[in-house]
């Protein structure tokens, strides 16, 4: 089979790949195993340098990599100069704090002593999604580099080039040779390689079939995993907010990456006080955005990934109106002059959403503003856990005592109050229920994927 790297905003195929032959696996995954142990030799504070050189490299070649990451998969560059900065600002987390979290934690026993070390498991299998393209990998592997645990990349087949690129940045950082290797497979193959001895675990960030697929075979092959899956993040404003600030920050939370983002706010719970209110500040400044190539620096939203995601969730809207739901505006196939073959779609809002349409219960990967009005807090929150999702989550309120209930009620991973969900290198990241499991980033990242041995000394 081949992997294509194709332009949504024009359609062109950029450039074409050969998928890797068994052969070609096998050698990458011994490499790997080499590379495991070169890695575990390395001392941590070296491994930690050479983690700050790959910072620089990200911030030198911003402008390139950005680039690419529009022009596979439609995201604007600005918004990819940004994920590009990100993934500096992980690796320099990284490479600041790793070998502080790695240190031994000294345990007091009665008899001896005690202490638990952090230890490298040996290579990692990462499956990575297209969206993020640089950031979702690097926050798996500043961490894992650090920990000394090679990377075996599988990333989205529609961004070869990406992957290719990381490659070739760690490689050129000076991390020993079979640190991070990228595989141009499919997704038929991904198989073999967690099935493989010499592979001792396995991230996925995804959608949710794919991430009950690798968890069942990490689960056969007794390998620790570690799942970010999709979302259906509720946005949850009350009497008390700043409606302005709050319509701002749901413009920004639904139309980041092109409506393209796990975290997203995509359900938009409104207390009945201030809903008309709210969804009219909303809804204009949604339609004052611009369209068009990912390229311009005026440009607010680029095209969708594909012609093919474009039109499911035009097949998904299309539904939600045929099971009841409301259609405001927007939400459509749309047309940019010198762009026909595009995959552009235009934001758009939801209204009167009955719960047997795919917009209440299914995440809509698009700019598609999904509005409901409660009449009060205890409905609101309901409302949010009504969802098999359980990602991200946010508030806009000025009473502390609705700040406090909502947090400890409502069922996600992470909980932003006046302001949207977003990712940190500081911060724990992950979901509950269907979004996943385990902790990405921070001092948990680091500890999801390594082997804490317990040590208990006497006689010396």
């Amino acid at each position: 089979m081949s992997i294509q790297s194709r332009n949504p905003a024009t359609g062109e195929v950029l450039e074409t790949f050969s998928a890797l032959s068994d052969h070609a696996i096998e050698d990458k995954i011994a490499r790997a195993a080499e590379g495991a142990e070169a890695l575990r030799l390395l001392p941590v504070k070296d491994r930690a340098r050479l983690l700050e050189k790959l910072a620089g490299l990200l911030e030198e070649g911003c402008e390139d990599l950005a680039t690419i990451a529009t022009m596979e998969m439609g995201k604007t560059l600005a918004a990819a100069k940004a994920e590009v900065k990100k993934c500096a600002w992980v690796c320099r987390y990284y490479a600041e704090h790793g070998p502080e979290f790695l240190r031994d934690d000294p345990v007091q026993i009665d008899e001896g002593s005690a202490y638990v070390a952090h230890l490298p498991l040996g290579p990692i299998l990462a499956v990575m999604p297209w969206n993020f393209p640089y950031w979702q990998v690097f926050r798996f592997a500043a961490p894992a580099l650090v920990a000394g645990n090679p990377g075996l990349l599988k990333h989205a087949s529609n961004v070869p080039q990406c992957a290719l690129a990381i490659e070739d940045l760690i490689r050129t950082a000076g991390f020993p040779k079979g640190s991070f290797q990228t595989l141009l497979i499919g997704s038929d193959k991904v198989e073999k390689v967690l099935r493989d001895k010499r592979v001792r675990g396995a991230t996925l960030t995804g959608s949710g079939p794919a991430g009950s697929a690798v968890a069942a075979l990490a689960g056969e092959e007794i390998k620790p995993s570690l799942l970010e899956l999709g979302g259906s993040d509720a946005f949850i404003v009350m009497p008390s907010a700043d409606l302005d600030a709050a319509a701002q920050a749901a413009v920004t939370g639904r139309t980041q990456n092109n409506g393209q983002s796990c975290i997203a706010a995509k359900r938009f719970i409104i207390h009945t006080e201030v809903y008309d209110g709210f969804r009219d500040k909303f809804a204009e400044r949604l339609k004052s955005l611009k369209i068009g190539d990912p390229m311009a620096e005026d440009t607010d939203i680029g095209p969708l990934v594909s012609a093919d995601a474009r039109d499911d969730i035009l097949e998904q809207v299309k539904q939600s109106i045929d099971a009841g739901a409301k259609l405001s505006f927007g939400a459509e196939k749309v047309e940019v002059d010198g762009f026909p073959n595009g995959a552009w779609f235009s934001p758009g809002m939801m209204e009167d959403i009955p719960e047997n349409a795919p917009a209440y219960r299914d995440e809509i990967f698009a700019p598609v503003a999904l509005m409901f009005r409660v009449p009060n807090l205890d409905e609101a929150i309901e409302l949010a856990n009504n969802s098999d999702f359980g990602l991200g989550s946010a508030i806009f309120t000025k009473e502390k005592s609705e700040v406090t209930h909502a947090v400890r009620r409502l069922e996600a991973g992470a909980t932003a109050v006046n302001r949207i969900v977003a990712s940190d290198p500081r911060l724990p990241f992950g979901g509950v229920k269907t979004s996943g499991y385990g902790r990405e980033l921070a001092k948990d990242g680091m500890m999801a994927l390594v082997n804490k041995k317990t040590v208990t000394i006497s006689g010396l």
